[in-house]
């Protein structure tokens, strides 16, 4: 490849290096030049153009992301069409990446110009998600260095993927063991389980010393399940204690106590004529991320988990600060990639409260209620369709948004805090859409030119891609979020929003100032009172 300034007319079929916009022209990076470019752009004044001269012993960018990516592609993974030198793998099922490393890394060195970055290696991903990306650097490349790259990467990404699962839980009491406890333990479970398309077979409950759980371990519900997860009343502390213990006494194997992973050190695994017995550590009853996830993923795609497995987690393993885990860009490439189809989602199922006996949303203010406002104005913008999640009051927030084109969502578990909500929205997303916008119910001052600006703005080729709206530059409501990082908002637990994943993508973040609409919630009876806002018998809590 020739690259370097050259005279414009003289620039016939080469490859622009910089995008040019200059009095109604128009031409990206990248753009090939034809004589009517040309002709363009001598007339505007351009004598010289820097561009590249692809040869006849290189490939072109797009070319040869597409064969590098198309060569790494293993079992259940499919490569997107290549574009501006980049081409992405994607899932074509649920299940765990497995990644071959040294594969990837003898790629790498091939030659600076071919690049090629994935997810770490077992990660769990769910059907669609991006798994790798294949980035050529410079607009063409040296054809033999693509072709020995690809064959060095070849069948490098794959997925084992998921299969249904019976699953058995026994739940072992002891008197302080509050039964709704592990009530919540048993629905963290499904949840956890419902990506594998797998389920909870037997739910048996039995006093925490060894006997009782040998008797049950022996019972045909745990016979014919595929694996069995046993919570325990009290923590194992030895590999004597009642689980382990109790794995062995009944004819099974213990393979391992203990792992490198915190949240998750206190994890026991073992078989029982083969069946996997996990031993659940304490943090296993949170949907907090944590080393029970690790081993039970794994065991869900059929991959075995041997002590030395476990032993080997360390590097990786602190996840106690770890909220969600960015993805780098992803976005499946159509024809126009920056054309915004984005899906708005109105989360309406906060309980409200510091409001007392009062549903803010429900409060009226120039005789409307507050939640409709935000629909309104969200339905006269440029979304594609309007996404209300609804939870505390549901029947009344519907009624109060009686009459509008929106789809509802109830999200019965909105008490566990905002994350359900997003979760419950996101979801709900049509396929079409590239993009989600989160609103919040209470901040009817958000107009339908700021919404409208927050979509304009997006950018896929200009990596703009989570929009903030802000007040003086600080952030504020509400948040674009191209799908590239919908399966970071299903990742939030508990009552945190999207604040993790923005602070941990900062090159991709634009924001918009829309001014004190941005920050101005009604959170507590004088926001709303100086705001207009009416309570009154509509608002009332029942």
């Amino acid at each position: 490849m020739k690259f370097g300034s050259r005279a414009a007319e003289e620039s016939i079929g080469c490859y622009l290096a910089h995008s040019i916009k200059h009095n109604g022209l128009s031409f990206s990076k990248g753009h090939q030049l034809t004589a009517e470019d040309v002709n363009q752009l001598i007339a505007a004044g351009f004598a010289d153009v820097t561009v590249a001269q692809v040869e006849d012993t290189d490939l072109h960018e797009d070319e040869a992301a597409a064969l590098l990516a198309n060569h790494a592609c293993g079992d259940a993974v499919s490569a997107s069409t290549p574009f501006t030198g980049r081409a992405n793998l994607y899932a074509t099922h649920s299940g765990v990446l497995q990644v071959d490393a040294d594969k990837v890394t003898e790629a790498n060195l091939i030659d600076p110009a071919i690049t090629f970055a994935c997810l770490p290696p077992f990660t769990e991903v769910r059907e669609g998600r991006m798994l790798a990306t294949a980035k050529i650097i410079p607009l063409a490349v040296d054809q033999k260095l693509a072709k020995e790259a690809a064959e060095k990467i070849s069948a490098a990404i794959s997925v084992a993927a998921y299969s249904p699962k019976s699953v058995a839980v026994i739940s072992t009491t002891l008197p302080h063991l509050k039964e709704t406890t592990i009530t919540k333990s048993l629905r963290v479970l499904q949840e956890r389980l419902d990506i594998a398309e797998s389920t909870i077979s037997a739910d048996l409950r039995v006093p925490h010393d060894e006997a009782a759980l040998i008797n049950v371990l022996n019972t045909e519900q745990v016979r014919d399940a595929d694996l069995v997860v046993v919570f325990g009343a009290s923590a194992v502390v030895d590999q004597g204690d009642v689980i382990p213990a109790a794995i062995q006494a009944a004819g099974g194997e213990l393979i391992h106590f203990g792992m490198p992973v915190d949240p998750g050190n206190l994890l026991v695994l073992g078989d029982l004529n083969g069946t996997p017995v996990i031993g659940a550590p304490g943090c296993a009853r949170s949907p907090q991320e944590n080393g029970f996830d690790w081993v039970l993923q794994r065991l869900l795609a059929d991959i075995s988990v041997t002590r030395r497995d476990i032993m080997s987690m360390g590097v990786g393993g602190l996840l106690k600060e770890i909220h969600s885990r960015p993805q780098p860009r992803d976005h499946p490439l159509s024809e126009d990639p920056d054309k915004t189809v984005c899906s708005g989602v109105l989360l309406a199922a906060g309980n409200s409260s510091r409001m007392g006996q009062h549903n803010k949303l429900l409060a009226l203010i120039d005789g409307k209620p507050v939640v409709r406002h935000v629909a309104e104005h969200a339905l006269a913008s440029d979304l594609s369709e309007l996404i209300v999640v609804t939870g505390a009051m549901a029947s009344k927030v519907e009624e109060a948004l009686s009459g509008l084109p929106i789809r509802f969502r109830h999200n019965a578990d909105f008490d566990e805090g905002i994350s359900s909500s997003i979760k419950k929205g996101i979801e709900g997303v049509a396929e079409q859409s590239n993009s989600a916008l989160i609103l919040l119910g209470d901040m009817p001052f958000i107009s339908t030119e700021d919404i409208n600006t927050l979509l304009k703005s997006r950018s896929v080729t200009q990596d703009q891609l989570i929009g903030v709206s802000t007040t003086q530059g600080k952030r504020g409501n509400p948040v674009l979020w191209d799908r590239a990082f919908f399966e970071d908002l299903l990742c939030l637990r508990g009552d945190i929003g999207g604040k993790p994943i923005i602070q941990q993508n900062p090159s991709v973040v634009y924001t918009v100032e829309v001014g004190e609409a941005a920050r101005r919630d009604l959170d507590d009876p004088e926001a709303l009172h100086s705001a207009g806002g009416i309570l009154g018998k509509h608002s009332e809590k029942p």
